[in-house]
This record gives C-alpha cells, structure tokens and sequence, in this order.
C-alpha cells in the first residue's frame, strides 16, 4: 500500500505518525512545499515578541526524525500542484527533483491555510508582512531586531493579530491595531471582547475599531496606512492579520468537491467524493458541533484529531469526527480569555433560540492571597442544553471553560455542570467552583424560581412601568449607579417593601448578581413582580466600556495614574526613594484581595480613619471596579491618590491621608480636604460656526493656564462634535429625518450672521487660514489634546436622535448630573 500525504504541521504529520504507528509494511511519502514538515505556529509571535528565545524550539518534528524514527520519506521543498483522481497520480514541483508525477493508493490532503491578502492599493510594499509560517517568522524578527522598529500597525484583530500586537508591545515598538469590524477576537461576543480591547489600551496599545484600511502610502521611513474613516495610522512595519483561506487552488479540476469558500468537502470518515482521498486540517469544512450547520474552524487540536481518524480508517478501524466545538484560548498580556461552542452572532445568524446568565466570581477563595475574579457568560436553551461558553480573567479562565467543553461534549446540560464534583483547596477553587456557581444560577432560571435580566435592555426599559432597584451598599453607590436607579440596601429592603409600589415591575442589580438575586426572591416572595440583572453593575459597565485613542507614550501606555506619582511629591532621588522633603511618616499596608465591592472601599475607609493625617495607606486590591473606584473615591474625599498600578489584575492603590474631615451620609467617618474651586465649564447650546469656534478658543486659553475644563454639549451644540462622515446606526423614522435636517460635523456649521449660503463659512475660515488661526478641527484636537472633557448630554441624544457610534473620538457621554458636579468645582460657567 501506498499512501501519499501533502501538507504536515497538525494535520498532515499526525496521520503520516499514526500510520506508522500502525502499520509497518505502508510506503509513505510526505511533501511539504515549505523547508519545515512540522511546526509550532501558534508559538510564532511568541518567537518574535523573544518570550520563546531559542527558534529551534519552534520545530516540533524535524525532517530527520520523521525519516528515521517513522520510515516516512519526507520530501520537502516539494510542492504538489495538481491531483488527478482519476488515475490516481499527484504533480509535484521540487526544488531537488524538478517537475514529476507520484502514484498513490491512498492520498491525505492537509494543505492548510494561507494569509489572506486583499487587492488593497500599496499592499505589495515589502515593509508588509504576513505571519504564518517559521520564514515569515524570521523575517519579521530579524527587522524589529536590528532596525530599531518604534512604531508598527497590525491589520487584524484576531487571534493572530492581538498577539503580534502584544509581542511587539513587550519588545518597545509602539502598536496600532487596526479592525475592521466593531470589535476585536470574533469568537467573543461584543459584552465580554471589551474586557481584552480594555487590556490592550490599559498596556499601550492604541486601537483602530470598526474602521477598515482603504489603502497604504509608501514613505520613506514607513508607511501611512489609510483607513476607511480618512485617518492615517503611521508604522515603520505593517503586519497583515486579516485571516486565512484554505489553500487549495491546486485541487481545482481534480474533482474534489470543494465548499463555497475553497474548504475540501468529506464526510464523517474525513473522506473526501474521490474513493481514497482523504482530507483534514485547516483546508477542510467540518460540522459545528453545537448546531450542526457547516463551517470551518482553523483550530490545532480538532487538526490533531482529524489526521489520527484519517489514519485509522486507511488502516480499517472505523473512526468519525464528531464535529468542532471551536474551544480556544488565548493570552492578552496580563488577562486570558477563553471559550468553547457557539457566540450570540453565530446564534442568532442561525435563528437558535438561547438564554444568557453572567457571573463573576473569583478563581479561587476570597480569603487565600491573590484572589482574582473571572467574567463567565453562558449561552443554553430553555432544555438546559449548553450552547456556548466565555470566559476572561486573569487565573483559572481556562480551566472552568474547558470544564464546561468537556460537559457540552458529553452531551451534558446545565443540571450536569451544579452536579461536578471539582478538585478544590482554597489556593486553587472555591468550594462552589464558579462552574457550578454557574448551573446553580441557569437551573433557578429554568425552574422559575428566578427571572433575568440582559444588562443592555436597562437603558431601553419602560420607565414609566419598570423601577431599576440598586440593592449595594451607599458606599458603592457613590463611586458609580446606572442612571435612573433608586438605592435600598439588600440588608434593608425587607423592611422597606410597605414603601415600594406591587403594581410596578422591580429590575434589581447590585455588583455581580448574587445580592440581586437574593433580594429578587425577597421580593418574589412578598409578592413582587421582580427580576435580577444578571451579571449586575459589573456586566453593565463592561457593556458601556467604549474603547479609546491612546498614545501617551512618555508613560509608556500605561493609562490614567497607572505607574506614576500623581500627588505632590516633586521630586525622587536617583535611586528611585521619595526625597527627604517628602518622607512618610508611617506607611500602612492593607490586603484586600478576593474582596469583592464595596469590600475593598469599606476596608480603604475603616483603615484611612485609623491612621494620622499625612500617613499613607498602601492597599492592593483584586476587584477589577477598584482601580477605577479608589479614583472618584480619593477625589471625592479629598485624600491624596500618590501612585496607583495594576499587575497581572491585582491593583496597588498608595493614598496620602488628607487633612480636613467632612462628613457624608454615606461615609460618616471619611476625612476631606477642602479645595480652591478653580475649574471651568461651560454649555455650549448653539451650533452656530463662529460659537464653535469662541467657545474651543476659550477652552485652549483655560487649558493652557493649567485649569481644568468641561466642556457640556447640549441639543444643537452636538452638532459640533458629530463625525463629518455617514455612520451606519439604526435609527427610527423621527431620528433619521433629524439627522438629515441637522449638520454632519465641524465642517458644516453654519454662521449666526453673514451666512450668506455658505459664503460667510467660507469667508471666516479662509481669513483664519490666512491669519494662520487654528481651523475649528484643529481647535477640538488641540483641546481634547490638551485635557479639555468634551462632554455629551445623554438626554439631549436621546432627544435628537444622536446615537454615541456617530460622534468624534474621545467624547464622552453624560447627564445634567454630571455637569452640575463639574460645575460646582468651577469658579467660571458659562452658557454659549
């Protein structure tokens, strides 16, 4: 018997291994058209980014081996170009040998895949490179090694292209990932995705989203890629990530059927229409394992697989593949996310009916050091039947998604997941591991005992019917609340129920979900229409999570506090110790890992009130709400918030206690320091041209002394800070004609006087120009440069129809609230 294998790395070696293994009589013959037979890809950005040193390590099979270890004739350099079924013979084109002809008995086709490359205009320039294979490796290491590379620009936010973004990262080179579709990672659904797109602004990496690459500008330092919005991301290297097809132009005309994308077409043997032919890898359409439907899933493991069943039918052991599940995992700096079956988008494509629950809960017990916690979703069905699963975290992610894998494999269900029994010590799991944390919450859903919530229905529910109940503690209240929300404490609700209304419907939330639900059964039980925001506050901030420009590169792209001092110690000395005129008295450490908000603001506070005045308070903290909670916290009580970092999802806060105390309702014993009230805000209600333009003036002028300055737009001032290009959002008939009425961006305002048309528009930017005054476009850059907050009235969007997808980068959305706050920190408000 003679079998022939094109291809190796996952597929193609495995079954050459395995029938060995087999069989010792089978002649078997390798090509591989590349010089290595077998490889590790998925460690190639890792070879680059120098976490994998040594290249050798990346060669999981050598040629020599396969020869002598498997008595496989390996021919490499050899690339087969053509099969004839029919008589059984394949083409090859070698490097050694030239151009000849190869019978077979059986043929295993793993051709794989190949980046995929766009007819984009300036995509041949050589300073383009793709990723796929150990040359394309090389060459890219050899230019960030010795060319002293700074910037670069990765097209692509998948696997692939999130992970050439880290490495280059950790080499030093500052990193633009630019993504066409509205969010990175596809196989995450957009709710949980921004946790990573969180992760990789929070370490430097600036992201391009929902914006593709129109075209590419050869400089002669780099090049300026051209993105579909008309923005210009500069890189000395580009790495094209799009994605990959299935390599198989040179099986057309041999009468394989091939899918509508170029995948090979087999049955459940892995056999191909041709009597003999089998196929596995990358190159072929397999089933979902989840819905059944076709499709392909380029995954390492299911490649394995599929070679080792092609061997054994060759052999007559009669083996089938089951369908992929599409389980996966990958790494984005500090965080791991991961996660198995199907996504929302691929369910609703499909018309599947399914629930969704969240839960966060810890990677192991709260009270063992280095507690962190873990955002899981589900997706099952109202027959329990598991559908999908996403985790992301930073410990112990892949160990509950690849639990729940192996249940959805088994054919389990979400009654399946409350009933494992898991290894548990308290460094490692808690006693509820948080798999069946999760089938206790979807089991108490199905049986009625518990109705849910989606977090992004809060801000379209009936106000009028619908009563959004906040059930956390006063403490976490002040840090952040949805809008809109009344407060009870869940320790105070049952006394409080003779004030509440039964005639209206109650949406509870509180951080996580699990207080929510106990306070949803309170109610349900004294007779209350209620339900839980599934996930709680948490699920709903994540979903508000919007990513954004980032380049402080003098920081080295750590965002906000993260990593410096940012209170008044003016000086270190060279050894990096505070100097002498800044000396602590007395510096107080406090672990508050594994607590979960408002634990770690409680354990602040009640520590903050036992020190001295100027002592300071080291405290780390795992809640991933903290690094952003101690902020406002230490703002709105006047301590002193000296250095703030956050490693491997563990957030060291350092905070100087503050002088004077006042007391709040919500924190009574909390110290404050009174301050100047030395701000600037103003309204800007016109969208006239010539008041854009006095009021960004006025905001550089306060920028530039120094003052902070908010800037809130209101009704037609909005107008202002719309993208000049179309945005495609859903809207309905009122919003859309409002939108049509009203003018798209900076550059299509109108004077209050002289408009003559658009002749007087002309006119004053054309005597700016000559004066040499910055343009209004160059005025809002200037100030949103320089720490201007360019905020949007929420409820004046709502009114017009202005959806946040169409305004400019950078702005942020807020109420009346939020203003009056900024507000009464100023010493200067105007109206324009």
């Amino acid at each position: 018997m003679k079998v022939l294998v094109v291809g190796g790395v996952a597929a193609g070696a495995s079954a050459a291994a395995r029938l060995r293994r087999l069989n010792e009589e089978i002649e078997i013959i390798m090509f591989e058209k590349g010089e290595y037979i077998s490889f590790a890809n998925c460690g190639l950005p890792y070879h680059i980014g120098e976490v994998i040193k040594e290249r050798e390590k990346l060669i999981v099979t050598k040629k020599e081996l396969m020869e002598n270890r498997f008595n496989i004739d390996v021919r490499n350099n050899s690339e087969v170009i053509k099969v004839d079924g029919e008589n059984k013979t394949v083409t090859v084109e070698s490097k050694d040998r030239g151009q000849y002809i190869e019978s077979y008995d059986y043929l295993i086709l793993a051709p794989g895949a190949k980046p995929i490359v766009p007819p984009i205009e300036g995509i041949d320039d050589e300073r383009i490179y793709t990723l796929r294979n150990i040359p394309d490796t090389d060459k890219i290491k050899h230019v960030v090694d010795n060319k002293n590379i700074k910037e670069a620009v990765v097209i692509g936010g998948g696997y692939i292209g999130v992970e050439m973004a880290e490495n280059l990262k950790e080499r030093g080179v500052h990193v633009t990932l630019v993504e066409a579709a509205p969010h990175i990672l596809a196989p995450f659904d957009s709710d949980m995705v921004v946790i990573a797109e969180k992760e990789l602004e929070e370490k430097g990496v600036k992201l391009k989203l929902n914006d593709g690459v129109k075209k590419f500008e050869a400089l002669t330092n780099g090049l300026n890629v051209i993105l579909n919005s008309g923005t210009k991301v500069f890189g000395e290297i580009v790495i094209s990530a799009i994605g990959v097809k299935p390599d198989t132009e040179f099986l057309m005309g041999s009468g394989i059927n091939l899918g509508p994308r170029g995948h090979i077409i087999t049955n459940e043997h892995m056999e191909t229409n041709l009597p003999g032919v089998y196929a596995g890898g990358d190159a072929v359409e397999v089933i979902d394992f989840v819905n059944g439907s076709k499709t392909a899933i380029p995954l390492a493991g299911p490649a394995n697989k599929q070679g080792r069943i092609i061997s054994d039918n060759i052999c007559g052991i009669k083996s089938t593949y089951k369908g992929t599940q599409g389980t996966s995992v990958i790494k984005v700096f500090d965080i791991t996310a991961a996660g198995t079956g199907n996504n929302e988008r691929g369910l609703q494509r499909l018309g599947v009916p399914y629930k969704v629950v969240y839960a966060h809960p810890n990677d192991h017990a709260s009270y063992y050091p280095g507690a962190t916690p873990i955002a899981l979703k589900l997706l099952f069905n109202d027959e329990g039947k598991i559908l999908g699963a996403q985790g992301l975290g930073y410990g112990g992610v892949e160990k509950r998604i690849d639990v729940i894998a192996t249940v959805m494999r088994l054919n389990g269900t979400v009654h399946d997941l409350t009933e494992l029994e898991l290894s548990y010590a308290p460094p490692f799991s808690s006693a509820k591991d948080p798999v069946n944390f999760l089938g206790y919450i979807t089991e108490d859903i199905l049986s009625g005992k518990s109705e849910v919530v989606l977090p992004r229905d809060i801000d379209n529910r009936d106000k009028e019917k619908v009563v959004l109940l906040d059930v956390r503690e006063p403490l976490e209240v002040e840090v952040g609340k949805i809008p809109g929300s009344i407060n009870i404490s869940v320790n105070e609700l049952r006394n409080k129920l003779g004030a509440l209304d039964k005639n209206k419907e109650y949406w509870i939330y509180c951080a996580v979900g699990l207080r929510g639900y106990v306070a949803e059964r309170m109610m349900k039980n004294h007779g209350f229409n209620a339900k839980n925001v599934t996930g709680g506050y948490k699920s709903y901030m994540i979903e508000k999570y919007l990513p954004k420009e980032f380049n402080d590169y003098q920081n080295e792209g750590k965002a906000g506090f993260e990593g410096k001092r940012v209170g008044s110690i003016e000086s270190n000395n060279e050894d990096g110790s505070i100097s002498s005129k800044d000396q602590i008295s007395k510096r107080v450490a406090l672990d508050a890992c594994g607590l979960s908000c408002p634990g770690p603001l409680m354990k602040v506070r009640d520590n903050i009130n036992e020190i001295n005045i100027g002592d300071t308070l080291e405290v780390k903290a795992s809640d991933p709400g903290f690094y952003e909670d101690i902020k406002a916290w230490c703002k709105r009580t006047n301590n002193e918030l000296v250095e703030i970092s956050r490693d491997k999802g563990i957030s060291t806060a350092i905070i100087k206690k503050g002088a004077i105390q006042k007391v709040t309702e919500a924190c009574p014993a909390t110290a404050v320091t009174t301050e100047t009230k030395d701000n600037k805000t103003m309204v800007v209600f016109s969208g006239d041209l010539d008041k854009a333009i006095a009021s960004f003036i006025i905001a550089n002028g306060a920028a530039s002394m120094g003052k902070k300055v908010t800037m809130f737009f209101t009704f037609w001032g909005l107008n202002i800070l719309r993208k000049h290009e179309r945005v495609p959002v859903k809207k309905n008939f009122i919003e859309t004609a409002f939108g049509f009425m009203m003018p798209r961006g900076s550059k299509r305002l109108k004077l209050s006087n002289m408009h003559m048309m658009g002749m007087g528009s002309k006119l004053i930017r054309g005597v700016m120009k000559n004066k040499n005054i910055s343009s209004l476009e160059d005025l809002i850059e200037q100030a949103m440069k320089s720490g201007v907050e360019v905020v949007a009235c929420s409820m004046s969007m709502d009114v017009m129809g202005i959806k946040k997808e169409e305004l400019i980068d950078g702005v942020k959305e807020g109420g009346v609230g939020y203003y009056l706050g900024e507000a009464e920190d100023s010493n200067v408000n105007l109206f324009i």
